[in-house]
């Protein structure tokens, strides 16, 4: 990744046009994903600092058009007889490839709602949440069950699973701030949240008391008009002592070279043994 300093006239789109991004929702939400809380963007802020992905997977890619040469021309006309008569018997026949092929067809998208989920996390209580029109990021708060917990062996709340009927946000009154969809000659009114349904987008192929669980590709849309989405799942990746024991010594030296990882090794023994 790397920094942009944001200049007046700036937008998402053209940023992303600039960048040669997919689209300007793939930047914002990278952005809003990897920099510090305070510097969540909803619209680019002049002088500021913007990341820009450089990982392929958010480029856009632009397939080349071909054009036919003199030979291909005459071979798709010297075909295009054969092509009707063929098309003609096709059509005096009854078939039943259609109905196959939409089969297939409908098969084919379940299989590609799933596989939007793949490789992404599961969304948890702490989570934090972002509006289209909204200017502050609440929390979500799971009241859905208490019984089933993400990654976590102590059964802190923190980490309850969120489903499809978790809509209760905190801080409950004007979770958002203000809302975008409400100018007035003041400013922009209070956010006045409320729902349009559950949770869209879920993980059907996980379920917590027969409830979808959310991921970071879920949405929830707002009576008003804004979107709501995952702006930080809230799970985070610990080292245990099991990881510091089985890294390689000079790997780990080559990455950082200013840690004496010998030394942290025996350091996490020493520490686990005096917990004993």
């Amino acid at each position: 990744m790397k920094n942009y300093t944001i200049q007046q006239g700036d937008t998402f789109n053209s940023l992303s046009q600039k960048f040669n991004i997919k689209d300007d929702g793939v930047l914002k939400t990278y952005h809003n994903l990897h920099c510090p809380i305070e510097d969540v963007m909803q619209e680019p802020i002049p002088g500021k600092q913007i990341i820009i992905p450089e990982d392929p997977e958010f480029f856009e890619t632009k397939e080349p058009t071909s054009t036919p040469t003199s030979d291909d021309e005459m071979t798709n006309s010297t075909n295009e007889d054969k092509d009707s008569e063929e098309e003609n018997q096709q059509e005096s026949q009854p078939s039943e490839k259609p109905q196959k092929e939409e089969k297939k067809d409908d098969e084919k998208k379940k299989d590609n709602n799933s596989d939007d989920h793949e490789s992404i996390y599961f969304v948890i209580q702490k989570a934090t949440l972002q509006c289209n029109q909204g200017f502050t990021f609440p929390t979500l708060k799971v009241t859905s069950h208490q019984k089933h917990y993400a990654n976590h062996s102590d059964n802190d709340p923190d980490y309850l699973a969120a489903t499809e009927d978790d809509l209760q946000l905190n801080p409950t009154a004007k979770p958002f701030g203000q809302c975008k969809l409400k100018p007035s000659s003041s400013g922009y009114l209070p956010c006045t949240y409320a729902p349009s349904g559950k949770w869209q987008k879920v993980y059907d192929k996980t379920k917590v008391m027969d409830k979808a669980c959310l991921t970071e590709r879920s949405e929830l849309m707002c009576s008003t008009g804004g979107k709501i989405t995952i702006l930080k799942h809230g799970q985070q990746s610990e080292t245990t002592k099991s990881h510091v024991n089985n890294a390689n010594t000079q790997e780990q030296q080559a990455y950082n070279p200013v840690v004496d990882f010998d030394a942290l090794k025996e350091e996490t023994d020493n520490n686990e043994a005096e917990a004993w």
